[in-house]
């Protein structure tokens, strides 16, 4: 909720949820951390101007947690407010208005004293928040993706 919420670093976000993801559901797409991880991804990507992108992964952001609403992964937020806002945030990208970030709303004060423990986050800014993806030092990912091409032969 940090890198969501409060330094709106939403490709940090999705990169902490889908290491998550990949340790308790691998490969279930249909699980609903991928909601969130869907959501953080389109907003990433409406900050950017990829209009596309961010109406593809909102839309699926949106469809996921209709699938898994009931979901524990759903609790201690106001669930009905998230989905009006990625609504909104879907209905501005299709138009291709300016992107405006909003907050999952906490509701449950267990998770929010849970949030209010994590040790602080160093915010990033400018093009270091905006084109995280570009800047980062992909040597170790690139590494590892050539060693799993050369394992597949």
């Amino acid at each position: 909720m940090t890198y969501f919420n409060e330094h709106e670093d939403y490709f940090e976000c999705h990169e902490v949820l889908e290491e998550y993801w990949k340790e308790i559901a691998p490969k279930d797409k249909t699980h609903p951390l991928t909601a969130w991880i869907l959501l953080a991804t389109g907003m990433y990507h409406w900050r950017r101007g990829n209009f596309s992108g961010a109406k593809r992964s909102l839309s699926k952001s949106i469809d996921r947690i209709r699938m898994n609403e009931k979901s524990v992964f759903f609790e201690g937020v106001h669930l009905q407010e998230v989905m009006k806002n990625i609504q909104h945030a879907l209905d501005f990208a299709n138009q291709e208005k300016s992107f405006e970030a909003f907050k999952i709303q906490i509701i449950s004060q267990r998770l929010k004293d849970v949030i209010d423990t994590q040790p602080a986050l160093v915010p990033l800014t400018g093009d270091h928040l905006i084109h995280k993806h570009m800047l980062r030092d992909r040597s170790e990912i690139l590494k590892a993706r050539e060693e799993k091409r050369r394992n597949r032969h």
